[in-house]
């Protein structure tokens, strides 16, 4: 399989400042939630992959979570991501 590099760049809309640039190597987009609460952003990527022969079942499990405060100044509602 194909691993393809993703990151997530956080900002603040307020501002236009760049908060922090995530790297989240190995996860598909659908894999990765970002979530704003309690001034704290959360990143969590998780991926579970299993695969069956007829000798064998194999599971590969990742799982990868970043937790940081927004600097002063900046409100929850300014925090944006892309892919």
């Amino acid at each position: 399989s194909r691993i393809q590099r993703f990151s997530r760049m956080l900002s603040s809309s307020h501002n236009r400042s760049d908060l922090a640039l995530i790297d989240v190597k190995g996860f598909d987009p659908r894999d990765v939630c970002v979530m704003v609460k309690d001034g704290k952003v959360t990143v969590l990527a998780e991926h579970r992959e299993e695969r069956n022969t007829s000798v064998s079942k194999t599971c590969n499990y990742r799982k990868f979570m970043k937790e940081f405060n927004l600097p002063p100044g900046v409100s929850e509602e300014d925090v944006t991501y892309s892919l």
